[in-house]
């Protein structure tokens, strides 16, 4: 009687076991505004001193990525996690991790999505404050690249190929990208695109889409992901074509280099934050309720483009 018993209630744990991993996923909170605060309050906290390209506190962020992707059980995208760059001196890294697709063919194109985790360190003191902790810029963009490889780590359903990229050294000119570019060119990466998060720490100002994407007239990137989210999330923003953002952040390197549907989604209008570049980009200021709701939105948009059995993203 005693091993019968035994045996049922092994049967049962598995049983409980296979439900719990095929259970589904509740994308629509699968963020929350204490995850985002918890990120943002270490990566932007006075302790990384801003986060300059080959400081010691951009080191300490490192570190909290590398810890981070360990813990998701995300492996390494190259031999290490951080990889050197080629073309910044002193010493500093991207921070790269991969999931590899599930479907046999698909699994040999790569999307990668990435921000840059640097920031420009320490400036002029104002009211006693010479710390620029770059919480918008671009902590907001590190944080929610970190939510979107948690979720895809925990839901293992990516038929394509995902890479994760931290970018260093983009306020020193896109370095961390450039070099990452042509780093996967020279080794025959098979990319399809590059989803790039920049700003989104604080909502737009009197829009009708949640977030904006760079080079919106590049590509159908903003119509596919609408289509899979169910709504529009993805919308044009004239301000970012005037001033040529296209250009200006982490996407273009990979544009340049692959000639691929490579873009930056933001939520920066030049409205609605009055601190770029300053010692007042604090994590206080931001909005982690929005910040949580760019991650949940843009789940259903990149697992459709990830999942698809076409590239659906095309060039114009």
């Amino acid at each position: 009687m005693n091993r019968i018993y035994f045996l049922v209630i092994i049967v049962i744990f598995i049983s409980a076991c296979k439900a719990t991993n095929n259970a589904t996923i509740d994308i629509t909170n699968f963020s929350s505004a204490q995850q985002m605060e918890a990120h943002m309050n270490y990566l932007a906290s006075d302790e990384l001193k801003g986060r300059d390209t080959g400081s010691e506190g951009i080191e300490m962020a490192a570190g909290y990525l590398v810890d981070f992707l360990r813990d998701q059980e995300i492996a390494p995208y190259f031999e290490v996690y951080q990889d050197t760059l080629d073309n910044f001196e002193p010493v500093a890294y991207n921070i790269v991790g991969v999931l590899r697709g599930n479907d046999p063919v698909l699994r040999n194109e790569v999307v990668i999505i990435g921000a840059h985790y640097d920031h420009i360190g320490i400036r002029t003191a104002k009211e006693g404050d010479s710390i620029a902790n770059g919480a918008n810029d671009n902590a907001s963009g590190s944080s929610t690249v970190m939510e979107l490889a948690r979720y895809f780590a925990k839901a293992k359903k990516n038929r394509r190929t995902l890479v994760f990229a931290w970018f260093s050294a983009e306020e020193k000119g896109l370095k961390g990208s450039d070099h990452m570019a042509r780093k996967m060119k020279a080794d025959g990466a098979n990319l399809y695109a590059v989803l790039n998060y920049e700003m989104t720490g604080v909502p737009m100002v009197d829009k009708d889409h949640l977030v904006y994407v760079s080079g919106y007239n590049k590509s159908n990137i903003a119509e596919v992901s609408n289509s899979y989210a169910g709504e529009k999330v993805v919308g044009f923003l004239p301000t970012a074509e005037e001033f040529n953002l296209f250009q200006r952040s982490d996407n273009y390197p990979f544009y340049k280099v692959f000639k691929v549907p490579a873009h930056t989604f933001a939520t920066f209008d030049f409205t609605n934050f009055d601190h770029y570049h300053q010692v007042g980009d604090e994590a206080q200021i931001m909005d982690f309720e929005h910040m949580a709701s760019v991650v949940n939105k843009m789940i259903p948009a990149i697992e459709g483009i990830v999942n698809a059995d076409t590239k659906e993203i095309i060039l114009k």
